[in-house]
Formats: structure tokens, C-alpha cells, sequence
């Protein structure tokens, strides 16, 4: 059952309890210990645990920048309060109040698999520090603007490109958001893959059910579906895992087997998993990790207005670096960027040296 309490010092309690009352503003803060607990009532395809708690309930005790300790699965992790993934480094926890119920997740990560947390779960967060994590909050923290308006194009509000760098095929393999989400964002992603002549479509959010929910049956994107163009593999963030390897081997074997250009590769946003599989693709071709981090940053650009040489554009851009520290297994000279995407696809996806080399071939010139 959801508990949601600020509890006092037991010995200021029993003072209290035991005579006149204490008001609360005369009680040190030092005095003063933050908690809420919430049982997991959703728990999503990435692993991220929502709790029957509101985040209006929960800003009431504790606030963004909030260092916390969240109890889960017999283990206490050290975790901020923010409001985005993005917000903390890869593999990080975090504790995100935006949207209707509080949820606990690992950005690019499966809390859920991680901690051993399932529906009825019990989650216990207390205060762990005070605004101990305000200022690398403040320098991370995204806003971005759902107004076409507010943007200076349609492509950047559907942060739709082409992939570049190293050898790869100008206007061959192209990224976006999701054209087929239903959201703002959408109409405009279609008509872009129409502009561009898209023939195949890695769709790397929905499942083959989800597509249809938010798909306007006269788009462009439809007819492609409608034609067998369109591969939903319905995958996860977490690209340690077996089913984000296995997932995006299927994807390309699709690619493969009728290989039709242009092909766009999206997710929801074109930002998380459409930015790790170009960075993959990209390396592939010979980029160098200062190509792949522009194209990545690009979409930070385009949404959030990170700018170059910011704080915000150093602590971001990290994330693809560690991405290839991760797969590899350990940090390693660029010159080996290649070998590091050939060997993830090989060891982790499974696919065969001629089918990376037919991947190569294809998307480079």
C-alpha cells in the first residue's frame, strides 16, 4: 500500500507525541528525513519501474536535483531526482518526475532485470542529500518544444538526416523520429521519407501491434507497410543486452535480404536507439568517433539547443563514447572504431563475417 510521509528523528517524535506539540517549522532540517514508499504498478519494455506514487505527491518531499536512496530488490542505490534520461550518465539510476506516476529506471539500462523489481514491488526513497545533485542537474537538464514553430525547420523538428562520415553513401541511410507515432512530430517524418524516396524502413520502438495504433492510414509510411517494407522490431535501450543485439541483427538481415535505398532507421524520437545503431553503422563505414559524436549531437541541436563547447555538450556527447568503451569492453584507440562496431556485430548480434561485409558494402562507396 502507498505510504507517502515526512518522518521526524524518532526522538523529536516522541517529544512531540509526549507533551505539546512541535511545529514543523521549529524543527531543525538537519532534524528532518524525507521518505516515500510506492509499490511498482507498470513496469515498461525497458525495465524502468513506475510507482503508484504521483510525481505531484512526490515533489511535495522531495524536489529535481535531489540526491536520494532508493531501497529496491534487498540492494540501496544512490540515485538524483531528475526529469529526463539524459539527465545522468549511461547505466546511471535515476528517479524521473515527469509524467503523471514517480518512475525509477537506469538510462540506456534495465532496472527492473538489474534490481529484480516486478509488479507489487515495494520501493523505499529517502533523502540521501539535499540538492546534492542541483549542479550537474542544472547543466544536464533537456527541455525541448512539441511546437513546430518554435523550430527553424521540418527537419530539424523531425530530426530527419542522412547519415555521414568516414565512407558511407550521402542520402542512403537516414534517421528521424517516429513517422508513424501519432504525434506532433509525425506528419512531418512522413512526408520527409516520402521527399526522400524511402524504400525500407527499420522501425527499432514498435511492435508490429503498436505500429497500427498510431499510424494515419493514408500516410506514406502506411503504403510502405503495406508493401512489406517496414521491419518493427520493438527494442529495448538497454544495448548490453541479448535482446538489443538480437533485435538489431534482425533488423539488418531484413535490410539484407531485399536491400531497397533509402532506408530510414528511426525509434520514438531518433535520439536513443536510432543514435547508437548509426553510431554503429557509421563506424562501420570508417567514421571517426569525432564524425559519429557530431551526428549524434546533432539531434541535441535540433531539440534542445545544446550548443557546441557548452557543459551540456561535453556531459551528452560522453555517451557515445562510452557506448564504444561498453561494447568493447574497455576503452581503445580510435584506430580500432571499426573493428569494434565489426566485432559487436559478430559477437554480440550474431551476424556472420560475409553479412557485415555485405552491410559494409552496401552503405559505403
Amino acid at each position: 500500500m502507498k505510504k507517502l510521509l515526512i518522518l521526524l528523528l524518532s526522538a523529536l517524535m516522541l517529544a512531540s507525541c509526549a507533551s505539546t506539540s512541535v511545529p514543523l517549522q521549529e524543527v531543525p532540517a538537519a532534524e528532518v528525513q524525507a521518505f516515500v514508499s510506492g509499490s511498482v504498478v507498470e513496469v515498461s519494455k525497458y525495465g524502468n519501474v513506475y510507482l503508484d506514487v504521483t510525481v505531484p505527491e512526490f515533489l511535495s518531499v522531495f524536489t529535481e536535483g535531489d540526491l536520494v536512496t532508493i531501497a529496491a530488490g534487498g540492494q540501496e542505490i544512490i540515485a538524483p531526482v531528475v526529469t529526463a534520461y539524459s539527465d545522468v550518465d549511461t547505466a546511471q539510476p535515476l528517479v524521473k518526475v515527469d509524467g503523471t506516476n514517480v518512475e525509477v529506471a537506469l538510462s540506456y539500462a534495465d532496472f527492473a532485470g538489474t534490481y529484480g523489481t516486478a509488479l507489487g514491488s515495494v520501493i523505499d526513497i529517502t533523502m540521501a542529500e539535499k540538492g546534492g545533485y542541483l549542479t550537474e542537474y542544472e547543466i544536464r537538464h533537456l527541455v525541448k518544444s512539441e511546437d513546430r514553430t518554435d523550430y527553424s525547420s521540418d527537419v530539424q523538428f523531425a530530426n530527419f538526416r542522412s547519415l555521414s562520415g568516414g565512407n558511407i553513401i550521402k542520402n542512403l541511410v537516414y534517421r528521424s523520429s517516429s513517422p508513424s507515432l501519432g504525434d506532433e512530430r509525425s506528419a512531418y517524418a512522413d512526408r520527409l521519407a516520402k521527399d526522400a524516396g524511402i524504400r525500407t524502413v527499420v522501425n527499432l520502438a514498435d511492435s508490429e501491434e503498436s505500429l497500427l495504433e498510431g499510424l494515419d492510414p493514408d500516410s506514406y509510411y502506411a503504403s510502405l507497410n503495406d508493401e512489406g517494407r517496414v521491419i518493427c522490431l520493438n527494442m529495448g535501450i538497454d544495448y548490453r543486452s541479448e535482446d538489443f543485439a538480437a533485435k538489431l541483427a534482425q533488423g539488418i538481415r531484413f535490410v539484407l535480404a531485399d536491400p531497397q535505398a533509402p532506408v530510414l532507421i528511426h525509434c520514438n524520437e531518433g535520439k536513443d536507439r536510432a543514435g547508437l545503431v548509426s553510431a554503429l553503422l557509421e563506424a562501420l563505414a570508417g567514421a571517426t568517433i569525432d564524425e559519429i559524436v557530431s551526428d549524434y549531437m546533432t539531434t541535441y541541436e535540433n531539440y534542445y539547443g545544446v550548443e557546441k563547447g557548452s557543459q551540456q555538450y561535453e556531459a551528452i556527447s560522453g555517451i557515445i563514447r562510452e557506448f564504444f568503451n561498453e561494447i568493447n569492453g574497455r576503452p581503445f584507440p580510435e584506430s580500432m572504431l571499426k573493428a569494434v562496431s565489426e566485432t559487436y556485430l559478430t559477437s554480440r548480434c550474431g551476424l556472420s563475417e560475409a553479412e557485415v561485409a555485405s552491410l559494409e558494402a552496401l552503405i559505403t562507396k
